[in-house]
């Protein structure tokens, strides 16, 4: 609990306009997509370096915790004040601070929305992969601190790919720079790719350089549906082996199409079991080439149907399915228990095959969909937690799912982050030995542990 005279002092230090401790604000930055809630003492808005330098010697010198906060819409309790303390909210530092053409980076500060990034390098002939499902609402230093994924990882790789350099600040105050301008780096230990998925507990971001690539001049998108789940889990592996080489490669079950077709209140085909999206970009040759190769895989698996997308608006519609998949769920049941597993690509027929008989042997609603072109399925357990019996279930549940993902050479979180909700279950991936490690690493970087104090471990 921060007393008031401190808060004072806080507000003398960073500014009245920026420090908020009035219930409706600490109320607001208590939760995120948990749906978990904490408290903070207040909220901080920074606008500059010099207020996030401010807010840490603040907490340094009263041994308050510090909590980094982007738009609040990560799935794991990353963001959250579990000890109280101050939430630091980065959404005024916004700004696109360089758009460099000739050497195709982009330097921002960590509030930017990554659609508003990526807009900005299209208008330059540029490209940034990363995409993940909120692109429209996550800021750049969200996504940095749980290296958030998305559809296009397939092809072009998660959020650590494109960071080339960081600027932070310690919980001792000091401020480091960390990467460079370049691609190739090999001086000294790596320390901007520890940061990246450190979720905010080692240090403060607020700078980053990214990578970006020439954009694709073409596009195509694809629909194939298929009459039994076993069928689209071996569609993804048929592509993939065919050399195809998508940009995407989603998959989505019975029960998301489902919950998505009664959402927009459109009839379903009782056949249609699983639905995979497929996306073709590059040249205009290359795109030919893959498109053809894509075509001979289609006539060997023998789909329930197919449909392709060539312009913006065909596209956007076939994408409006896939990205109504959360929305429409939510109205399943009151608590929606959001997993990002990864296998080994070849295990995903196996994986998919076994949860579904997992939920019809429990009697859980579970609903599964992602990116299985990298093996991320993201397995969202529909409950309610009011009711103590099936509660009981989805506990069973997730240990049994955690435990086999890691048997088969999988893990437990592929861009969510562990955060509070996948605490628990780190022994099963790491040794008592890898986890002190964790550990000692973190009071390296933060003796004290008042940065995003209660994660992880």
């Amino acid at each position: 609990m921060i007393e008031k005279k401190a808060t004072k002092e806080l507000i003398a230090k960073v500014g009245r306009d920026k420090v908020f401790c009035d219930r409706e604000y600490l109320l607001s930055y208590s939760y995120d997509a948990t749906g978990l809630e904490f408290l903070p003492d207040a909220v901080v808005f920074a606008e500059s370096d010099e207020d996030v330098a401010a807010t840490i010697a603040f907490c340094r010198e009263h041994s308050v915790p510090l909590v980094p906060r982007g738009a609040g819409v990560g799935y794991s309790g990353g963001a959250l004040a579990v000890q109280g303390g101050v939430v630091l909210v980065f959404t005024r530092m916004n700004r696109i601070l360089r758009l460099d053409r000739e050497n195709s980076l982009a330097v921002v500060e960590p509030g930017v929305i990554t659609s508003d990034l990526q807009a900005a390098a299209e208008k330059a002939g540029l490209f940034y992969p990363p995409d993940p499902a909120s692109l429209k609402t996550s800021t750049i230093g969200g996504n940095i601190a749980e290296n958030a994924g998305g559809p296009r990882c397939f092809k072009y790789g998660v959020t650590a790919n494109y960071v080339l350099g960081l600027e932070a600040f310690l919980m001792s105050g000091e401020k480091v720079r960390l990467g460079a301008e370049t691609i190739k780096n090999v001086a000294g230990y790596d320390l901007k790719s520890l940061l990246i998925g450190s979720e905010g507990t080692l240090a403060v971001v607020t700078r980053a350089t990214l990578r970006l690539l020439p954009l694709p001049p073409q596009r195509r998108l694809f629909r194939v549906d298929f009459s039994s789940l076993a069928a689209g889990a071996r569609f993804v592996q048929r592509v993939i082996r065919a050399h195809v080489q998508p940009s995407v490669l989603e998959f989505m079950d019975r029960s998301s199409l489902q919950a998505v077709y009664a959402y927009q209140g459109l009839p379903l085909d009782e056949r249609l079991q699983a639905a995979v999206l497929v996306e073709i970009d590059g040249s205009p040759a290359e795109v030919a080439d893959r498109e053809a190769l894509f075509e001979k895989t289609v006539a060997e698996a023998g789909p329930l149907g197919r449909e392709r997308a060539e312009t913006f608006a065909e596209q956007e519609a076939l994408w409006e399915t896939r990205r109504a998949i959360s929305p429409a769920i939510a109205g399943l049941k009151p608590k929606k228990i959001n997993e990002d597993i990864v296998v080994p690509a070849g295990r995903i027929p196996e994986i998919v095959e076994a949860i579904a008989a997992l939920a019809v042997e429990l009697g859980l609603c579970i609903v599964l969909f992602g990116h299985f072109g990298d093996g991320n399925i993201h397995t969202n357990l529909m409950v309610d937690p009011a009711d103590a019996e099936e509660m009981k279930k989805v506990d069973l549940a997730l240990d049994r799912i955690f435990r086999r993902v890691v048997e088969v050479g999988g893990t437990i979180s592929g861009e969510h982050g562990i955060g509070l909700s996948k605490k628990p279950f780190m022994h099963y991936q790491f040794s008592p030995a890898e986890l002190e490690l964790f550990r000692n690493i973190k009071r390296a970087f933060d003796p004290d542990n008042l940065l995003n104090p209660g994660k992880i471990f």
